[in-house]
């Protein structure tokens, strides 16, 4: 390099500075646009009123789906009502068919 091109590029570097400085505040103008822009796009959806969209005319039923679960103290409790009434008791092995032997 020559002295002739150092004192070039030294006088440019202040403006090469200025422009990398303008170039790195206009990504973070854009980006605070853009999150600006979503932001107003949220708010918007929040205030919206949705409409429903299965409306039925006249009263409508309520299914309980937890009606008809069975619990092992439900069959704890239908076994000793079947034993204070008498019945003869069903035999019931846990363990039963749990186990498979494929050894012949």
């Amino acid at each position: 390099m020559q002295p002739l091109d150092l004192q070039v590029m030294f006088t440019q570097i202040d403006s090469v500075g200025k422009s990398q400085a303008v170039q790195k505040e206009g990504l973070v103008i854009q980006q605070s646009l853009q999150n600006l822009k979503k932001q107003e796009k949220t708010e918007a959806n929040i205030q919206a009123v949705n409409e429903s969209q299965n409306v039925s005319e006249g009263a409508g039923t309520i299914n309980d789906r937890n009606s008809r679960k069975f619990s092992g103290k439900d069959e704890e409790r239908r076994r000793d009502k079947e034993r204070e009434e008498g019945a003869a008791p069903k035999l019931w092995d846990p363990q039963l068919g749990k186990n498979v032997d494929i050894s012949g």
